[in-house]
């Protein structure tokens, strides 16, 4: 019982990675009590109102400013979010800028007000306006930014 109760806390936990390397571990306690968004995401003929902060709020953690609109050599950013099952997707870092685009992406932790399912885990990637729900990653276990201007440089 207290493996199964460690593992459950433990899988409750985001990994974050800035492009500096600077790292942070966000706790579901942490995450409920950062600032929130929702909305509507339709998904295999069903819409959900899904809600919790925006990524680019969760980024600001290691590093990535949100006071000023994102530009310049950090257009080169890419953000790479992983679930527990290993499915990854990416993000120019720009698309989660409000300053850039107006589709908000959010890590939710609730869909119709209530905790995700079992089989989102306990937090979900929503990208509002996507046309599929193919970057809707479910289980997110890690986020991490990446400079790929660094490679040029």
């Amino acid at each position: 019982l207290v493996l199964l109760q460690a593992a459950t806390a433990a899988a409750a936990d985001i990994q974050l990675k800035g492009a500096r390397g600077e790292t942070a571990t966000l706790s579901a306690t942490e995450f409920a009590a950062m600032p929130r968004v929702k909305f509507t995401f339709a998904a295999h003929g069903e819409s959900h109102d899904f809600e919790g902060p925006r990524l680019i709020d969760l980024l600001a953690k290691v590093g990535v400013p949100t006071d000023k609109p994102i530009g310049g050599a950090a257009l080169a950013n890419v953000v790479i979010v992983t679930a527990s099952d290993g499915y990854r997707v990416t993000f120019g870092l720009a698309e989660l800028d409000p300053a850039t685009r107006p589709n908000r992406v959010i890590v939710a932790d609730k869909s119709d007000g209530q905790p995700l399912r079992d089989k989102d885990g306990a937090f979900k990637l929503v990208a509002e306006g996507d046309l599929r729900p193919a970057r809707s990653v479910r289980m997110v276990q890690s986020i991490e930014v990446r400079d790929l201007g660094a490679a040029g440089r």
